[in-house]
């Protein structure tokens, strides 16, 4: 069994902030307003992918959201959050962010705390933009973690912000809308320990089975991975 901290609805939904004003800068504005809705190619394939199927075991990486169980739940699918996010800041948040993920000592616990589940736990998983911000060798070792914890033919979403030129990117809590609409909720700012373009997540992900990609009109890349 998965442990209860984990489980649906184990732990409380972050306040939303209120709507911030329309703005202007077109896209780039809104990808930093408190909260905006999108549409999600990748999330809408993620489900398309999932269709026909009841009793799945699904991870989100962006920590518990009431939106989020409902709706996994009412396809009769299982739901099991861990903010990724906010165990990254408990670890590595004092000092410099990247330079401490390279400590080995740190990275182990890590490691050791998240994406720790049994092997082959989940059918799918909504990593959302959660790689971003692990420093190799770390990234590695995550994907390795979640190859091993995902079934033989299961399917995850990932999403990498696609303008290499940006300082810092806004980084935000996942929350369904429906099956191809997000509501972002943002959370900080940070810069990417790397930018990914469609050969480097390739490179990243060259031990699953394919990777497929959605370029979106407001700098991200969305992409789902077969495990």
């Amino acid at each position: 069994m998965f442990r209860d901290r984990w489980k649906l609805g184990a732990r409380p939904a972050p306040a939303e902030a209120a709507p911030a004003r329309p703005s202007a800068n077109g896209a780039d504005s809104r990808a930093r307003s408190a909260v905006y809705s999108r549409h999600s190619h990748g999330l809408e394939e993620f489900f398309r992918c999932l269709e026909g199927e009841t009793g799945l075991s699904i991870l989100d990486l962006a920590g518990a959201s009431q939106a989020n169980v409902n709706f996994i739940t009412n396809f009769g699918h299982r739901l099991y959050s861990e903010d990724l996010y906010q165990i990254l800041e408990a670890y590595f948040g004092q000092g410099d962010f990247y330079a401490n993920q390279n400590d080995a000592e740190r990275a182990e616990r890590f490691l050791a705390h998240s994406l720790n589940f049994p092997d082959a736990s989940f059918d799918g998983a909504l990593l959302w933009d959660m790689l971003e911000y692990l420093a190799p060798p770390l990234l590695q070792a995550a994907v390795t973690r979640l190859e091993r914890i995902m079934k033989p033919g299961a399917y995850l979403l990932a999403i990498f912000h696609a303008d290499e030129k940006a300082e810092s990117v806004p980084v935000y809590f996942y929350r369904i809308a429906g099956a191809g609409t997000l509501m972002l909720t943002l959370r900080g700012l940070r810069r990417p320990a790397q930018f990914f373009n469609n050969r480097a997540i390739e490179k990243l992900f060259r031990s699953f089975r394919s990777v497929k990609f959605f370029l979106t009109r407001d700098h991200l890349r969305e992409v789902i991975v077969r495990r």
